[in-house]
């Protein structure tokens, strides 16, 4: 048996044995790979960044001075949290749409976060 008939072998194998998360995971990486954008597993502080992945959650934060809409990206390798500040809703932001945005991460609660980014909604699926 070849190299190459191993390897394929092994990917065939660990497709069969993924968990539906593991293979969501793995298909969304390959989305963010196609289009171009970074990994949010590689995203650092400062950074200018493209990243795009599936919306998990969207939550409007009311708060006495300033409203904000926060809605968690996940691009199979780690969550960036967008923050839109003033907002109370923005169409099309809602769980499961995929989306590619750019901005500045900025890191809040130990967590990576780009306030106020530039998104562009993919079409439905």
């Amino acid at each position: 048996m070849t190299t190459d008939e191993r390897t394929g072998l092994r990917r065939f194998l660990d497709r069969l044995t993924a968990t539906d998360s593991e293979l969501d995971a793995q298909e969304l990486q390959r989305d963010v790979a196609k289009c171009g954008a970074m990994p949010a597993g590689q995203c650092r502080r400062g950074q200018v960044v493209s990243v795009s992945g599936r919306l998990r959650t969207v939550a409007y934060t009311p708060r006495t001075n300033l409203p904000t809409l926060e809605a968690d990206l996940w691009d199979g390798s780690d969550v960036v949290t967008l923050v839109f500040l003033g907002r109370r809703s923005i169409a099309g932001i809602e769980p499961g749409r995929q989306l590619t945005a750019r901005g500045r991460v900025a890191i809040r609660d130990d967590r990576k976060v780009i306030y106020n980014p530039y998104y562009e909604l993919e079409a439905p699926r």
